[in-house]
């Protein structure tokens, strides 16, 4: 892992930090669809930093633009204005939603204003994680060694379903709220401290998921959860406001024909954050489709009209 490539994350997670609730295009989705340049246009939301929504997100606007449409990205500070947005119809599609399990308080809430446009990836997993270098090998080891962890699991963003599953679920199950605090800032503030503590050979436990780059960055292992407390792998879906599919029939049925195996997602997110880096997302995706070549026109084919 070279210092430029952790320099560039840092800088990709520091941008969440500093970005909360603002908006890249125009705004929400117009009432009938059209960009001003009379073209159709799609609005899509993203949390900056969540990298799975970015890599898909910017790879799906490269397809839509290259077939006519015109994307506006929506940024968004966490998952609850992003599932209220959608809900609302102020943008029109979530690229990548775990609505089965870790985003499930959000589809329960807003579920019925929603559209499942189906799953593009299967078997993500959330897990805390540890250094290689720390001897324990599952969570159940971690309350007797509290101490040695500072008393600490560092976590993410508040609102993230991770967050949630960690506190109300993982915690409770291994009695870990007697020696042990989860601390909350962000993704980019986790990653900070991930990166002090291997660099420096300390034991850290932090709340993380796959797919993520952070997995292959980092010399980390996830813990066994042999109470289930994260419960088994879910899949990865598109989520659009309601109405979307009737009102664009043809998107919808491109989203609805959307994966990515686990070495698509891994050498996408790969490019987006570390060979290019924040704010060259565009860049990544077109070179990364370079790469497969096929990829786009296969996604294309299924613009139906």
């Amino acid at each position: 892992m070279t210092q430029r490539h952790l320099t560039v994350r840092l800088r990709l997670g520091a941008a969440a930090t500093a970005l909360a609730m603002t908006t890249a295009a125009c705004g929400g989705s117009s009432d009938d669809g059209d960009s001003a340049d009379g073209g159709e246009t799609i609005t899509m939301g993203v949390i900056p930093g969540w990298t799975d929504e970015t890599a898909t997100t910017y790879l799906l606007k490269d397809v839509l633009e290259d077939n006519g449409y015109t994307v506006e990205v929506t940024e968004l500070s966490d998952n609850a204005p992003m599932y209220t947005a959608l809900a609302n119809g102020d943008i029109d599609v979530l690229s990548s939603s775990w609505l089965e399990r870790t985003h499930k308080s959000y589809m329960d809430e807003y579920g019925e204003n929603l559209e499942d446009l189906g799953v593009y990836y299967e078997g993500a997993t959330s897990f805390l994680a540890v250094p290689d270098y720390v001897d324990i090998t599952s969570i159940d080891e971690l309350p007797t060694r509290a101490d040695e962890f500072g008393g600490r699991i560092v976590g993410i963003e508040p609102g993230a379903g991770l967050t949630e599953m960690t506190r109300d679920s993982v915690i409770p199950a291994y009695g870990l709220d007697d020696g042990f605090d989860l601390q909350l800032s962000s993704t980019a503030a986790m990653l900070t401290e991930l990166q002090n503590a291997t660099e420096a050979q300390e034991p850290i436990v932090v709340t993380m998921w796959k797919p993520f780059w952070a997995n292959l960055a980092y010399p980390i292992k996830a813990l066994e959860d042999p109470e289930g407390a994260y419960g088994e792998p879910e899949n990865l879906h598109v989520l659009a406001r309601e109405g979307f599919t009737e009102d664009q029939p043809e998107v919808a049925a491109m989203l609805e024909n959307f994966t990515l195996t686990d070495e698509e997602f891994g050498s996408l997110e790969n490019m987006v954050v570390n060979d290019f880096g924040e704010g060259e997302e565009a860049k990544a995706v077109a070179a990364w489709l370079e790469e497969n070549p096929d990829y786009a026109t296969t996604l294309a084919s299924h613009l139906q009209g």
